[in-house]
């Protein structure tokens, strides 16, 4: 892939394998995952649904990384307008236990369990993160328009290691970056990346319709799946697989997603106080 431009045409497309779909149900969790025909050591990712959103409406974004290469699951759990965020966060440690210890696709398919990521969408973000705090070795943790949770997604970050990518929405009423996902990013205990996608909104990752979308204004923004596809593939090829060549996408700006500068400068003021803190008090 010789660039951004090129990477992104390409990631953007099904990969080269076949994918088949089964149902998290037959090993008692509701949910649905997404496998490669056949593959052994296979990276695998487990994805969280927004508030109230049912999992088919990231069925595309699972089956994508499916056909790259990558196990991709999603728990169909706390769909009440009051979830457990604590419970939901066990779901996707069970869920991720459920693809590394056992054989999938007619034992056909195995998992690394030294390639595993988390993802979240919207309070799946938020408990992604509440997961992965508790998960020791993670290889990745990926987050989309993540919004802040209780227990604290913000404090959990701060004791997650794995390297982290955030894809905030540019004009998210529900979750506004500046208020969640950057201070995430800016409480992370690893590396991560903060980026921006231009004119998406919340519900912008999102597949088909949903009567949410009514109540919030939102709805499917194919360009921006279109883009978030490419991106989440290229991080967790790089991240799980030590995928070099994908890197023009993890690396720098992306037209449509660059990088948020998290190192924020401090004003004059602020930095003449914290050098002369008693200058609060005013003149002597």
């Amino acid at each position: 892939m010789k660039g951004a431009k090129d990477a992104l045409g390409v990631l953007s497309r099904p990969g080269p394998h076949e994918v088949r779909h089964g149902d998290l149900g037959l090993v008692g969790i509701p949910g649905i995952i997404y496998t490669p025909v056949a593959g052994l050591g296979l990276p695998a990712v487990v994805l969280a649904h927004d508030w109230l959103q049912p999992v088919r409406r990231y069925v595309e974004l699972l089956r994508h990384l499916a056909s790259w290469g990558i196990v991709a699951a999603a728990p169909d759990t706390q769909g009440s307008p009051v979830p457990s965020i604590s419970r939901f966060s066990t779901d996707l440690l069970t869920t991720l236990d459920v693809c590394v210890g056992v054989r999938l696709g007619d034992g056909r398919i195995s998992v690394d369990s030294r390639r595993t990521a988390l993802a979240g969408h919207g309070i799946g973000g938020g408990t992604a993160l509440l997961a992965a705090s508790r998960r020791e070795r993670l290889g990745a943790v990926v987050t989309l328009a993540p919004a802040e949770v209780r227990p604290s997604a913000i404090e959990a970050a701060r004791s997650v290691t794995a390297p982290t990518l955030h894809l905030a929405a540019e004009v998210d009423s529900m979750a506004p970056a500046a208020g969640h996902a950057q201070k995430m990013a800016e409480a992370a205990g690893g590396p991560v990346q903060l980026r921006t996608l231009a004119k998406a909104g919340h519900l912008g990752f999102c597949e088909g319709l949903h009567w949410t979308g009514m109540l919030t204004g939102d709805k499917a923004q194919p360009k921006v799946r279109k883009l978030t596809r490419a991106l989440v593939t290229a991080y967790l090829l790089d991240q799980l697989m030590d995928e070099s060549r994908v890197r023009s996408l993890t690396e720098g700006d992306v037209k449509g997603a660059p990088l948020v500068d998290l190192t924020a400068e401090e004003d004059e003021e602020a930095a003449a106080e914290r050098r002369d803190p008693l200058k609060i008090l005013g003149p002597a």
